[in-house]
């Protein structure tokens, strides 16, 4: 694994490290292609469980777009897997935390949004800085779920940042990367069929709405009702004790 990625990995939670202070971990090609690969490697490793992905120092989580080397390309429309694509729809079935140390700005933030959570130090700040260099911002289309109308408009319109208490749950600097560790645990933890079903169910509701999701939310949930696991949940309650799931 490139130096520009740090990769750890320890009782089924991954934690990747995005290394290039120097540049506030900006996102060139080198560390573009390692998150893709790591990304990838951890959808289809059945002993991981939960990604925590952070940023090296305390400045920046991700700076976004390495925009000397856009500028040195001369990229106009980037290519849809041009920032670290993770899966063909830029989605994947297993947990994903993002730990924000620092300033998340333009494609930081998509990276930072990637998060099921997203769990921001008391230093972060978050910004869509695009209008500030003429690049566009299709990546936050998601944003206008996640966030307050309002606050969606004056990022996109100001491309000034905003606090990370107007987004995220907050901790303080030195407790970051532990609160982001106790998620990962909590959700390892869990039953694994449970929390792909319902990964899938965040995402259907978003986008279908709650009409659509009630319909198939069964469908969703069926396979998590008739596995192996839904007999040792119940059985390990009865008999006080951690339930061993196998995942099926």
């Amino acid at each position: 694994m490139s130096d520009v990625l740090l990769r750890e990995q320890r009782d089924g939670v991954l934690l990747l490290q995005l290394n290039r202070p120097e540049v506030r971990n900006a996102v060139n090609r080198e560390l573009r292609e390692a998150l893709r690969q790591s990304m990838h490697d951890f959808a289809a490793d059945s002993s991981l469980r939960v990604a925590i992905i952070t940023g090296t120092g305390e400045k920046a989580f991700c700076a976004g777009a390495d925009l000397k080397e856009l500028a040195d390309n001369r990229v106009g429309i980037p290519p849809t897997d041009y920032f670290a694509e993770f899966a063909p729809d830029d989605w994947i079935e297993k947990p994903v935390i993002t730990a924000v140390n620092g300033a998340a700005y333009a494609g930081g933030f998509r990276l930072a949004q990637f998060g099921d959570l997203c769990i921001a130090s008391e230093t972060a700040t978050f910004a869509i800085s695009e209008a500030k260099w003429s690049r566009g911002a299709p990546w936050a289309a998601p944003l206008t779920k996640m966030l307050p109308r309002r606050i969606v408009a004056e990022l996109l319109l100001t491309a000034q940042p905003i606090t990370a208490q107007r987004a995220n749950e907050v901790v303080p600097p030195g407790k970051l990367m532990d609160r982001a560790r106790e998620l990962a645990e909590t959700i390892v933890g869990n039953a694994p069929l449970t929390i792909t079903a319902c990964k899938w169910l965040i995402r259907v509701a978003g986008e279908a709405g709650v009409g659509a999701t009630n319909a198939i939310a069964t469908e969703i949930f069926r396979h998590v009702y008739t596995s192996e696991d839904a007999i040792e949940g119940p059985k390990a309650f009865r008999e006080g004790r951690k339930p061993a799931w196998q995942g099926r």
